[in-house]
């Protein structure tokens, strides 16, 4: 690391000097902007409005500009002001590190010994930990005076930039003014979900998948050139992404628990599936077969053909009778639907199918066991 700037803590009368490094670093793929027909790069320059020349950084300088008229402030003369030559941090306060507002933290910076022997780094250090409070500092840095907490990180003593309070705006949202009721069962499933999440802070178990999808892209754009299939490179549309607003957030809370318990919810509702289609079995029998009157009528067609005999149809008409006999006294929801014998034969055909696909004996099989006569003249379809 590079130090970018050299100073030293003021703690009293106690001089600790110190490197300062930034702490933090950006490693977001760097992306450049270019012409999208030709691939040129496009970069700005620095044009003067006055005489349309490119101007070079060496010959600028920054200005103020108020009610029209504008103030030149040269190089020399920023570097004249006495805080900005000022390479002291000093220490205004000690407070309890609660008492920070977290939204206050800009930047993070971590301070090296810069002497010979580090005792006043370790003893400042020592002051913090005995007595658990936060040392507030100010200090300038890039043209700017800063105000700053003094903490500890791994026996390196870390100094974070403040926003300044009118920096941080103030919340006012009228939405947040309205009465809303949350309901008892609302705030225990959500205390219930907040738990159920509940785990201890590892930042290394986290990753930045835009950058990873980007680095992804990349690559197979470098491989496949102007060919690039981005559904077949990320496995999902591109842009693909649904938000949507809840509309029942009781129920949206319940699926969470029940994904975040293993599905334990999910399970028993399949298990009550499993029961309603036992104590229906006619349904997966109406999905196999395909019409039930196309049906109806090849097992009537064949009955006529195999038996050949007035006796033998009249068989089977006294079974199709009897048969729909039954079926009205099970079903009556069929006999409102139906008045007809070859409605009742419909009836007939879709128990037959019923019972093949699950396996149990009907009404049919049972009239066809009593009677041998009819079974003979007519076979199951």
């Amino acid at each position: 690391m590079r130090a970018i700037w050299k100073g030293a803590i003021a703690f009293g009368l106690v001089n600790v000097p110190v490197k300062v490094y930034s702490a933090t670093e950006d490693h977001d793929i760097s992306l450049h902007q270019v012409h999208n027909a030709d691939g040129g790069r496009i970069r700005y320059q620095r044009r003067c409005e006055v005489c349309s020349e490119v101007i070079d950084y060496s010959d600028i300088e920054k200005a103020y500009e108020e009610d029209g008229r504008t103030v030149i402030l040269t190089k020399d003369e920023l570097k004249s002001i006495p805080a900005e030559n000022s390479h002291e941090i000093e220490v205004v306060q000690f407070v309890p590190s609660e008492q920070l507002e977290p939204m206050m933290f800009e930047k993070s910076y971590y301070l090296e010994p810069d002497s010979k022997s580090p005792k006043a780094y370790v003893l400042l250090r020592r002051a913090l930990e005995d007595t658990d409070r936060v040392a507030i500092v100010q200090f300038a840095l890039r043209e700017k005076t800063r105000l700053g907490a003094l903490r500890i990180k791994d026996d390196v003593l870390v100094l974070q930039s403040l926003l300044w309070p009118d920096e941080v705006r103030e919340a006012n949202f009228p939405a947040l003014d309205t009465s809303i009721k949350i309901s008892p069962q609302e705030r225990e499933m959500s205390a219930a979900l907040v738990e159920s999440m509940a785990a201890d802070f590892d930042p290394e178990s986290f990753t930045d998948d835009y950058q990873v999808q980007l680095r992804t892209l990349i690559e197979a754009k470098l491989e496949q050139g102007e060919s690039l299939d981005t559904e077949a490179t990320f496995g999902v549309e591109a842009g693909e992404g649904g938000k949507g607003e809840v509309i029942d957030l009781m129920e949206a809370l319940k699926r969470s628990l029940d994904k975040k318990r293993g599905g334990g919810a999910a399970a028993a509702a399949g298990d009550s599936d499993g029961e309603e289609e036992e104590e229906v079995p006619a349904k997966p029998a109406r999905r196999d077969s395909g019409s039930r009157a196309s049906s109806a009528a090849k097992s009537a067609e064949s009955a006529t053909t195999k038996s050949g005999t007035a006796r033998s149809t009249t068989a089977k008409t006294t079974a199709s009778k009897s048969t729909a006999s039954k079926s009205t006294a099970s079903k009556p929801a069929a006999t409102k639907t139906s008045g007809t014998k070859a409605a009742a034969s419909k009836t007939t055909a879709a128990k037959a199918a019923g019972t093949k696909s699950t396996g149990t004996k009907t009404s049919a099989e049972k009239t066809t066991a009593s009677k041998p006569a009819a079974s003979k003249a007519r076979k199951p379809a």
